[in-house]
């Protein structure tokens, strides 16, 4: 008798709501930085005195609110909240929101980024070392942060003293708006970038690509799935090669089977690669080992 071959398995990607109908953590404090509704901060604050080390975290969506606001964050939030890590969730306005797209999507999440240090006292937060951690377009904006200090003169966008980022973390992010509005095959479209840069300008990535804010002078890590459907791969290859041709300490991260929701579910692989890159730059030590 031969034996049979066992049928090929086929990855099946996780959706949205293989995520969304997952039970729920709160966080422990919302702040707001501005009037808009949309202008929150939701803080993650472990048990204990502290001080905390924090990540900076941002939410993607395709920089549009209908899609995605902070709150599809809070599962992978209270992941690290377990382990002692206080979670500082960002929200802003999108697009398609009034008041969205350039300036007030950057200013937003340059804003809530430096509430961080506002609030770090209250909280007994330890601000010397961030980790910027984003997802999709959020992904774009923790890099774009990572980078402001590097920002034009004469950009409206540029503030003194913004908040210093030590390490980025991009989950199968856009970095490249350029490359972005030029590739039809990335999910968010091309026309949502022209909504983000604006189209009054003369060179309306100047301050918005983070390509053209390298070196950072940050450690920067892109973690991808290789069968993410959303956004192409080749979004982070190419963007590595250039930081490095640039000078800068680029790594990218491929995780096998696994698409662009596994990126922001706790008990992933992604995930796992994730947390062991954030607990390495915060100097934790080994990530603990849950559940997979």
């Amino acid at each position: 008798m031969t034996a049979s071959t066992p049928p090929a398995t086929t990855f099946q990607p996780l959706t949205w709501k293989d995520l969304t109908s997952r039970p729920r953590e709160r966080a422990d404090a919302t702040i707001a930085y501005g009037p808009d509704h949309l202008q929150k901060v939701d803080l993650w604050r472990p048990a204990g005195p502290g001080p905390h080390p924090v990540v900076l975290m941002v939410h993607g969506g395709c920089w549009q609110t209908k899609i995605a606001d902070r709150t599809l964050m809070d599962w992978i939030a209270a992941d690290l909240r377990r382990d002692g890590i206080a979670v500082w969730n960002i929200d802003y306005r999108g697009v398609d929101r009034t008041g969205g797209g350039y300036p007030g999507t950057f200013t937003d999440a340059a804003r809530a980024t430096d509430e961080l240090t506002a609030n770090a006292a209250k909280y007994n937060l330890d601000v010397r070392n961030v980790v910027a951690v984003g997802h999709s377009a959020g992904g774009h904006l923790a890099l774009w942060l990572a980078a402001r200090a590097k920002l034009p003169a004469d950009s409206p966008l540029r503030t003194a003293n913004p908040l210093k980022i030590a390490h980025a973390v991009s989950l199968g992010g856009l970095p490249d708006l350029e490359a972005t509005a030029a590739s039809p095959d990335n999910g968010c479209g091309t026309g949502v970038v022209k909504q983000l840069v604006g189209t009054t300008r003369t060179d309306p990535y100047a301050d918005t690509s983070v390509p053209r804010l390298l070196p950072l002078g940050v450690p920067q890590t892109l973690v991808n799935g290789r069968e993410d459907k959303i956004i192409p791969y080749s979004m982070a290859t190419d963007y590595v090669a250039r930081a490095r041709r640039a000078g800068d300490r680029a790594t990218l991260v491929t995780v096998p089977a696994t698409g662009h929701v596994e990126l922001v579910a706790p008990d992933s692989a992604a995930w796992a690669e994730t947390k062991r890159i954030v607990h390495a730059a915060l100097r934790l030590g080994a990530a603990p080992q849950g559940k997979r």
